[in-house]
């Protein structure tokens, strides 16, 4: 642990409140941040929009209208932010409180707090949660990054590399979970797991044709996101053997996913890193993943999973036909040794450390 202890204020994602499932994996990434900064004796205050769930970590709510998420915008598109904006509206209650804290850290995938940190008197640190998707952000993310060294994060280097003018030093933070959460099963029952939010840019549909092709029943657990686009799936495949679970807790989401022989990854664009596999291998289950972005750097193929050719659903069936070559030891090893909450947390307290001079 650092010497001094750190007075941490986080800025959480602006396009819905912690605990609703539509921040995505930035909730989770800064959930076990958050309580393992606690842990080891930082203060820490989490700023979220109204209506959040979590009842265990110091929050401070803020009213306002949600931001655009910023998948469902072209790359050229001009950044628009609502009437009454809780994104501007948590950054106007950060620059309030900012002689309180030691550093800032922000973990919205938003314009407005990369463009906002030269007005700061307190140091802002970066997590950024997703690949390049904006000419906008992309520039102002380069441009923080070149006037501020090191204080970006990003999740892992197939993510970095999307921002092809970003400049060093950067600071590669993977993620993590605590893994004493998650519950090993060495004996699955004849099904496969799908996990994530249901929007076009997951490629769920890839999933269901996976199911369709084996016969194997696929459980699927998130948040809808775009409805239109799960009645659309819905309305193509009414023959695939198929669950929607809804949106569970961590909790209710593992007693499911233990019992699968994998989780199939579908992703059309570039994960930034993939909680979801970790959480997967954390149980034991072997995770089947297009090789695009952060999965690759995760699974080990052969191993703990499968990395099969982008978009090649013949790929993820063949994965699912070799898996009684995978030891599911393994997949619970890899995570205790790479991607536990403590791990993690040493990851983040150096981030915080260089940034802070310690």
């Amino acid at each position: 642990m650092t010497t001094k202890p750190h007075k941490l204020l986080f800025i959480s994602t602006s396009v819905g409140a912690l605990g609703t499932g539509l921040g995505g994996g930035v909730e989770l990434s800064l959930r076990n941040i958050a309580q393992e900064m606690l842990r080891r004796g930082h203060k820490v205050q989490i700023v979220t929009p109204a209506g959040a769930t979590w009842n265990d970590l110091p929050l401070v709510e803020i009213p306002g209208n949600l931001q655009i998420i910023a998948q469902s915008q072209e790359r050229t598109d001009p950044i628009i932010m609502p009437e009454n904006s809780v994104l501007a509206n948590m950054w106007e209650y950060a620059r309030q409180v900012q002689t309180d804290y030691d550093l800032i850290v922000n973990f919205a995938y938003d314009w407005l707090p990369f463009y906002l940190t030269p007005f700061f008197c307190c140091p802002v640190a970066h997590l950024v949660s997703m690949g390049s998707l904006s000419d906008a952000l992309d520039k102002i993310i380069v441009q923080t990054g070149k006037n501020f060294p090191g204080t970006l994060a990003f999740h892992t280097a197939a993510q970095a590399e999307t921002f092809p003018t970003l400049t060093q030093p950067v600071f590669y933070l993977q993620s993590g979970i605590d893994v004493s959460l998650y519950e090993f099963c060495e004996s699955p029952k004849r099904q496969l797991a799908w996990l994530g939010r249901i929007s076009p840019e997951k490629g769920l549909e890839d999933g269901v044709r996976v199911a369709e092709i084996t016969g194997i029943p696929l459980k699927i657990m998130g948040k809808i996101q775009d409805a239109s686009y799960w009645q659309n799936i819905l309305q193509e495949y009414p023959n695939a053997p198929i669950e929607y679970l809804g949106f569970l807790s961590q909790r209710e989401m593992q007693k499911i996913v233990r019992e699968c022989q994998a989780l199939l990854m579908t992703h059309r664009w570039v994960e930034a890193f993939g909680n979801v596999a970790i959480e997967a291998l954390a149980c034991g289950v072997p995770v089947i993943s297009y090789r695009r972005g952060g999965p690759r750097e995760i699974i080990q193929d052969g191993k703990t999973g499968f990395l099969v050719e982008p978009d090649s659903v013949s790929g993820l069936v063949d994965g699912v036909l070799n898996l009684s070559t995978i030891n599911r030891d393994s997949c619970r090893r890899s995570v205790e040794r790479d991607f536990s909450v403590t791990a993690l947390g040493d990851r983040a307290e150096k981030w915080f450390d260089s940034i802070l001079g310690n």
